[in-house]
């Protein structure tokens, strides 16, 4: 048994959606989340950049003595994580893999879209990671660089959303996909506009459930389950207005935050 914390991080408020599902499957463990809202998005920077921030992001959180990281970025996984698992002594899940596995499980007809950031698709690790486990499934991609700020904004189901993805997944509707990844944790929020434009029979993939199993799983197998039975706390941490922060945040998570700390990442 370990009652040391999880730590996990994203760019921004998009990783709250995977921590949600964490709080949601394991009640009794402790979590700290940092949000790079300073320099979100990740996905227009370059490799060598996302490469330093995921640095910075994990030697903050490893600061906070935790068990096991995730990397609650799209565009940080596809970038960081053959480097990062090599370099730490503590488990580290990325948010791709769960979400291939759970979409060639969930497609019918092997036709998958993947939406991502600029830097998630031109990485092709969706692709890659899918067609691995079904040669067989054809994979159609189309980066949505809109909606992270979309997400940010807290504009999820307004007109200018829905018209911002109608011209994004016009291209995947034409190629007739039973399942679209949503290859950004930010995406969730905007869940309800995406499935309005694809229509009812396309489903979509949430990374966040995914992700929030593996760790589970990980956990009980590598014996580091919490030993505690009194209820998880959450410390959340941003590198730029807590105010901002604590407002969306708390509309990603919902349920309030109101103790989130301003660091400066740049010192890590």
């Amino acid at each position: 048994m370990d009652n040391r914390p999880i730590g996990i991080f994203d760019s921004g408020l998009g990783g709250l959606t995977v921590l949600k599902e964490m709080r949601k499957l394991m009640p009794h463990e402790d979590m700290v989340y940092f949000g790079d809202c300073g320099r979100v998005p990740y996905g227009t920077k370059s490799k060598e950049t996302v490469i330093k921030y995921t640095m910075q992001d994990i030697k903050f959180l490893m600061s906070k003595n935790i068990k096991m990281i995730i990397i609650a970025c799209n565009t940080a996984s596809a970038c960081s994580f053959e480097l990062v698992k090599g370099t730490l002594s503590i488990p580290v899940i990325e948010v791709i893999d769960p979400g291939a596995n759970a979409a060639v499980r969930e497609s019918a007809n092997r036709k998958i879209g993947v939406i991502g950031t600029t830097g998630t698709v031109s990485s092709g690790i969706y692709e890659k990671e899918i067609m691995n486990l079904n040669p067989k499934a054809e994979v159609y991609s189309a980066a949505c660089p809109l909606f992270v700020p979309l997400a940010e904004e807290g504009w999820w189901d307004n007109e200018i959303a829905v018209k911002t993805a109608e011209e994004y997944l016009a291209p995947l509707k034409e190629k007739e996909i039973d399942t679209l990844v949503l290859g950004c944790t930010h995406y969730p929020l905007l869940q309800k506009t995406i499935a309005k434009v694809m229509g009812g029979n396309v489903k979509l993939v949430n990374s966040g459930f995914e992700v929030a199993k593996v760790a589970e799983s990980l956990l009980k197998d590598l014996d580091l389950q919490s030993g505690s039975d009194s209820k998880q706390t959450s410390e959340f941490y941003t590198s730029d207005s807590t105010e901002k922060f604590e407002l969306l945040g708390s509309s990603f998570l919902g349920e309030k935050i109101s103790s989130a700390k301003k660091i400066d990442i740049e010192k890590y």
